[in-house]
């Protein structure tokens, strides 16, 4: 397999990762005189601010997902490729990708992050992410099948262990998502399961840290605590989840909490890349990157969003959060950046304009910070349901989104309850099989498989 691109006379921009500052730096890229390329291991961007809304089967996954090819059709010198990337190789300007090599002037790291479980095997097999659309989907399918089982459970223990929801993680999606939970035990059973007392449900939100909304002031921090214990969430600070056995939730004071729902978003890490040299990976698994986002000790090679860390910013000398809003500006200055360098001006630096940060909690609930303004209650959520719905792309995504906030709004109602299971087709598992098993290169030694790979493809194609 290749990418199949022509080489042409321009200089090849490759950008790996099509979130949000992947996808502000691709379309900044328009009509700059680069040839750009956009890898994805899917084929769509994501809106992850909405994720949890897609896992209480609050909003379909179409709803904030939008395919790169339609976001760049008609696009003159723009490729998208579907694929992960396996190495870099900065000395040969060459990735190696699931579906073959390819060769850059500049590479930009967008890849953002993946769950992060804090090396504990055990919880990462057993627990229920939710950073992606795909893992949201499968949450969805799993609280609903629980009900469905809770309803004809003769068995109490079990049933309550079905009942029991346990959020690992305080932060934004964890106090989204036990609100939005609590909402669907208040509005929800009773019309779904008149036959099954709501009250048996209980939700569980669990923080190892002495507050929610760490990133957020203390004042929204008290808020948001506020919001939930009034919505009968159970919330247990201080707490560190050590294991999960039997159907039990194992905290480090040795106390459990009997559960067949273990959500675990208490925590991200960079997307790894194979070959990435370790003196040049910071906290969380980021990459480090100096004040122009370009990788320490590669001219070349760039990482911006989530996926990197920078310290040249006095203003945040620990690094800048991971935010949208980050990667989006990362994302503009370096487009202007890559283009300034190529007319031989000096690149400028980045410097973050922090415009704010925002959780909802539940229905007509929400805290909000925009430089020295907070806000709570009605008038935060409604300014968190209006940043929302202008940053999804796509006027018939922001149609849908917004006529289900209002149905859902008056009527009390989530009418997206379907358990779905996806069965891939044999031909689609077994080529995942092969490329599992290919072209993968720790190395490009003479003897390597890869290396032979490499220099069997036609001169001027990839």
């Amino acid at each position: 397999m290749s990418l199949n691109i022509a080489k042409t006379d321009k200089k090849r921009v490759v950008i790996v990762g099509g979130g949000f500052g992947g996808l502000k730096l691709a379309n900044k890229l328009r009509k700059s005189g680069f040839q750009v390329v956009l890898i994805d291991k899917n084929n769509y961007h994501q809106f992850p601010p909405l994720i949890y809304q897609v896992a209480s089967a609050g909003m379909e996954p179409t709803s904030i997902s939008f395919p790169f090819r339609k976001i760049f059709q008609h696009r003159k010198d723009f490729y998208f490729r579907m694929a992960e990337v396996r190495a870099i190789y900065p000395e040969r300007n060459m990735i190696q990708t699931s579906i073959g090599k390819a060769e850059y002037d500049y590479l930009v790291l967008a890849a953002g992050t993946t769950t992060n479980f804090f090396d504990n095997k055990h919880i990462e097999e057993e627990a229920m992410p939710m950073k992606n659309v795909s893992e949201a989907m499968g949450l969805r399918n799993a609280l609903l099948a629980n009900l469905e089982r809770a309803v004809t459970c003769s068995n109490k223990q079990e049933q309550q262990e079905l009942l029991n929801i346990v959020v690992v993680g305080g932060g934004a999606t964890g106090v989204e998502i036990a609100g939005v939970l609590s909402e669907m035990k208040r509005f929800v059973l009773p019309n779904d399961y008149p036959d099954m007392p709501s009250s048996l449900m209980h939700i569980y939100l669990i923080e190892a840290g002495p507050r929610l909304l760490a990133g957020m002031s203390e004042d929204s921090s008290a808020h948001a605590e506020q919001f939930l214990r009034k919505m009968g969430v159970n919330i247990f600070l201080n707490k560190r989840v050590v294991d999960y056995r039997d159907h039990k939730v194992i905290l480090e004071d040795g106390s459990e909490i009997a559960t067949r729902t273990f959500i675990w978003v208490s925590g991200v890490t960079g997307v790894a890349i194979g070959n990435m040299d370790t003196s040049i990976i910071g906290r969380g698994g980021r990459i480090k990157v100096d004040a122009f986002n370009r990788v320490e000790g590669m001219k070349n090679v760039f990482a911006i969003g989530d996926q990197c860390v920078q310290f040249a910013d006095k203003n945040y000398p620990n690094g800048h959060p991971q935010l949208a809003q980050v990667a989006i500006q990362q994302g503009e200055l370096l487009a202007k950046n890559l283009i300034r360098r190529e007319k031989g001006k000096e690149m400028k630096p980045f410097h973050y304009r922090n415009l704010g940060a925002m959780a909802t909690v539940g229905r007509n609930r929400a805290v909000a910070e925009f430089n020295k303004v907070k806000m709570q209650g009605w008038f935060a959520w409604v300014m968190w349901l209006v940043v929302h719905l202008r940053s999804i792309l796509g006027v018939r995504n922001k149609v849908v989104v917004l006529l289900n906030w209002v149905w859902n709004y008056f009527t009390y109602d989530q009418s997206m309850r379907m358990i779905v299971y996806a069965r891939k087709a044999k031909e689609i598992r077994d080529r995942e099989t092969v490329e599992a098993t290919t072209h993968w290169g720790n190395d490009l030694n003479p003897t390597s498989e890869v290396s032979k790979g490499l220099r069997t493809q036609l001169p001027g194609k990839e």
